[in-house]
């Protein structure tokens, strides 16, 4: 679990870090986003395309805006799930992230060594969205 203070509402935080289109932005692995199917909501589908060239097939699990935001990203026998919680604070709001990573078969190993490095990456990818949110006008 990893928890990142924002200094913004937190309608404009979960606006911003659950629709995948923001989602080079801020987040390190990403090169692009492909064929982001619709708007953001329970079922969007679109296609990560990371930089060491994986392209996870995601999806939109759970929408409660502001609140709370999960999806799920499959790729060769490995799936990540990633739950964003959203809580009002002094000066903004805080970001609660939950993440888990499962593999079968042969993806096993390396997604235990996965989920072990998420909670940093996750931890460093929403400073960097929470950065970019301050500098803009909303």
């Amino acid at each position: 679990m990893v928890v990142v203070a924002f200094a913004v509402p937190r309608e404009v935080a979960f606006d911003y870090l659950v629709d995948p289109r923001h989602r080079p932005e801020w987040q390190s692995s990403l090169a692009r986003v492909e064929h982001v199917d619709g708007q953001v909501q329970v079922g969007q589908t679109w296609v990560d395309v990371t930089r060491p060239g994986f392209r996870p097939r995601m999806e939109t699990t759970e929408l409660d805006r502001p609140r709370r935001w999960s999806e799920r990203g499959t790729w060769h026998g490995l799936t990540a799930v990633l739950t964003l919680d959203f809580a009002e604070a002094p000066g903004g709001c805080e970001v609660t992230a939950t993440m888990s990573v499962t593999g079968r078969g042969a993806a096993a190993l390396p997604a235990r060594v996965l989920g072990a490095l998420a909670p940093r990456a996750v931890g460093a990818d929403l400073r960097r969205a929470a950065s970019r949110l301050t500098s803009r006008p909303w």
